[in-house]
């Protein structure tokens, strides 16, 4: 008996999960897709599966500005488990060395000084970026290191909030492509003991905080309550993760040419950058870069009903 094919329903607007321990981002991702039977859906950058937190989900229109959440700064809490590195960084890995730990609150608020704003990071092996094709995670679980180069990141915030015998809970406010994992293992190093991250929640990404998201069991109670529509509720508008930007509107003759890919005048606009465009009855229909000659150029659109 031939199986019926699952129609699957446009859904437009962004998600905010709080992602539960033990599931990878994408997991994450093609469940709550399935509950919502949503035809189109991404994440915003990978959480690691021990994280839980902000993981903001775009779906249909939403999906064309999810770089721009996956660029925005991020903020975290993390318990550092000192005197223990493992294979990964983290409580997952292998323990490679244990040492002991004889760290006070101001010697582990010194250490934290060195580490804020602009700083180099070398990324872990078990991390998602590719060598050759391949994710280094791969490479490094057939027991491969290959060299890496450093990258620069911001660590706008690292506060200790705890520190109860070898476990240091932290707060990391950081730009994008920071791993929380090297920080704590960077810390350890300097402190003489190690350390790797025995727990990793992810309190903010971009605009979206622990206050707007949603959590997995709630998601499926609403289901088994009232079915897939029941979850639209849950959704934030398409362009909610772009709320900082300059907004302009347009008048009906010149959102037309620009939703036709035409560059137009906007008495308005800014000199210069990136803006969100909404038509003449406020509905948001793209976002715009300023040119050169001052005129507000196309870059997505949302597509028209």
């Amino acid at each position: 008996m031939a199986q019926v094919k699952r129609i699957r329903r446009k859904v437009d607007g962004i998600l905010v999960l709080d992602k539960p321990r033990g599931l990878t981002s994408n997991a994450a991702l093609q469940k709550v897709r399935w509950l919502l039977n949503a035809e189109k859906a991404g994440h915003t950058g990978s959480l690691d599966p021990l994280a839980t937190g902000v993981l903001p989900l775009c779906f249909g229109e939403a999906t064309k500005f999810s770089q721009y959440l996956l660029d925005a700064d991020k903020g975290y809490e993390t318990c550092a488990q000192l005197g223990v590195t493992t294979t990964t960084g983290d409580a997952e890995g292998e323990v490679i060395e244990r040492r002991p730990v004889a760290v006070g609150e101001e010697q582990l608020s010194d250490a934290l000084g060195r580490f804020r704003g602009n700083i180099q990071q070398i990324p872990p092996m078990y991390s998602a970026l590719k060598r050759d094709g391949q994710p280094l995670y791969k490479l490094a679980r057939a027991g491969e290191v290959v060299e890496r180069e450093a990258r620069s990141v911001t660590i706008a915030r690292l506060d200790l909030l705890e520190l109860e015998g070898d476990r240091a809970r932290l707060a990391v406010a950081c730009s994008k492509g920071t791993y929380v994992r090297t920080l704590v293992e960077d810390i350890g190093q300097t402190l003489g003991c190690g350390a790797h991250v025995a727990e990793l929640r992810r309190t903010q990404a971009g605009p979206f905080g622990l206050g707007q998201a949603v959590s997995l069991e709630a998601l499926e109670q609403a289901h088994a309550e009232g079915g897939a529509e029941a979850l639209d509720r849950f959704l934030q508008p398409v362009d909610s993760g772009l709320e900082h930007w300059p907004l302009i509107r347009l008048s009906e003759h010149t959102a037309y040419y620009w939703l036709h890919g035409q560059p137009v005048w906007a008495p308005e606009a800014p000199k210069f950058g990136m803006l969100r465009v909404i038509d003449h009855n406020g509905r948001f229909i793209g976002i715009g870069e300023v040119s050169d000659d001052g005129r507000v150029a196309p870059r997505r659109l949302i597509r028209s009903e």
